[in-house]
């Protein structure tokens, strides 16, 4: 088949976990045999120049005149998403000739790239007013992936929407959505979409209980990682310089959290715990704010110099490579979230031997099985006792690195490739 996957979060500067979806959806379907299209909705418009569409696909719309848009280009990503209400939209061919060196996180191997100009700001905007789908045309794409809730909908072709989860419903302090917008565009997706992927069984249920969508309608196919490609083939040595030099503490002298810092990621009781637990290993908080998160950045500046034994460092975000690098030399992941469609810190530890203390609610059972330390998010005496239990037992941190590996297997590129052909042939 021909296979479109959008490239909203993928086109982002810094990685999230949809762009890791939606990188890992599209390799997966190239491995597959499938020919592989990669959708991109950048402001910039289609130039004779083959080389400048290319450089425009490199730069992305933060280093092309910067993120502010004019009155006047709003009202043009208006009126041409209107038009594709309408009409689709044709979308342009941008090839790739290797002379411009793109950023790493937009490569996919083998895959055809595309630009519909403002198509994903345009469409946000069209749909607010009109509650109408954008069309978009793609070069005779047979199934489009819409990763993240886009009011998109591709021309001609089957449309398969992914919704990780429904936590601006489930938890509607936590996010800055727009909640009877977000309510309208789930609900048009659940009435139109050929079909509905998602990450687990918790998010599935929750689909189904919430958007009253049948549930021949909804496909869990878990999610895969690709963090153990960003370490390659660096040995434990290195790993251990990196971690002194960075940090200046040895290797697995350290816990780790990573992650957005947003109210879901209960990163208040999270501090509180370790404080609470005395432990002598530094807690080390990758992550830039978020929405909602000034009194958590207040709270951490505060602490970051409270003393000279830098017992927390936040070192805001950090570039993947650089992060696996940290994931792999920690003690332990603490990932207390309140509540997540996946959890992909928790799967990223385990894929690197790390063990991992995350909560007992939402996907993460399903995702860490027995291979972790559940806790209850809300109880801070429970996170601070799975602290203090990690950093003394030495025995059960190596259980735990052993039990991890394993059950992150079950989420390897192989076993999503697997479940994705066998999606792939139910809809055929």
């Amino acid at each position: 088949m021909k296979i479109c996957v959008d490239a909203f979060n993928i086109a982002l500067p810094h990685g999230t976990g949809v762009a890791t979806y939606g990188r890992s959806l599209a390799q997966a379907a190239g491995t597959l045999g499938h020919e592989v299209h990669v959708l991109f909705g950048s402001r910039s418009g289609h130039s004779r120049i083959s080389l400048l569409n290319e450089i425009a696909l490199a730069e992305g719309d933060g280093a092309m005149g910067g993120t502010r848009r004019s009155r006047f280009g709003s009202a043009s990503a208006f009126l041409r998403s209107a038009r594709g209400a309408v009409r689709p939209l044709q979308a342009r061919p941008v090839p790739v000739s290797g002379q411009v060196l793109l950023p790493q996180r937009l490569k996919v191997d083998a895959a055809q790239y595309w630009n519909a100009q403002n198509l994903y700001t345009g469409s946000d905007q069209v749909f607010r007013a009109t509650n109408a789908f954008t069309s978009v045309a793609v070069g005779g794409v047979d199934l489009a992936h819409w990763t993240y809730p886009l009011p998109v909908k591709m021309s001609g072709a089957r449309n398969i929407y992914t919704l990780h989860d429904l936590v601006p419903l489930r938890l509607p302090y936590t996010t800055a959505d727009r909640k009877r917008a977000y309510y309208r565009l789930c609900r048009k997706i659940a009435d139109q979409a050929d079909h509905i992927l998602t990450v687990s069984e918790a998010s599935r249920r929750d689909i189904i209980d919430i958007l009253g969508v049948g549930e021949d309608r909804v496909t869990n196919l878990y999610q895969a990682s690709d963090i153990g490609s960003a370490l390659g083939s660096v040995d434990e040595a290195f790993i251990t310089r990196y971690v002194e030099g960075l940090l200046g503490v040895g290797l697995r002298e350290y816990f780790l959290f990573f992650g957005a810092i947003e109210p879901k990621k209960n990163v208040a009781r999270l501090v509180e715990a370790y404080l609470a637990s005395s432990v002598s290993s530094p807690l080390v908080i990758v992550g830039g704010p978020g929405w909602g998160s000034e009194q958590d950045v207040k709270l951490l500046k505060s602490l970051a110099g409270l003393d000279g034994r830098k017992r927390i460092v936040w070192l805001g975000y950090l570039p993947r490579d650089m992060l696996a690098m940290l994931i792999a030399g920690a003690r332990a992941t603490v990932f207390p979230s309140l509540y997540e469609g996946f959890g992909l810190p928790a799967l990223e530890s385990m894929a690197l031997g790390t063990p991992v203390i995350t909560s007992n609610v939402s996907s993460l059972p399903e995702v860490v099985g027995e291979a972790g330390v559940l806790v209850n998010p809300y109880d801070v005496r429970a996170i601070a006792q799975a602290i203090i239990t990690m950093d003394s037992d030495e025995a059960a941190r190596i259980e735990l690195s052993r039990r991890g590996l394993a059950q992150a297997a079950r989420f390897d590129s192989a076993a999503y490739a697997e479940r994705l052909a066998g999606f792939y042939a139910k809809i055929a």
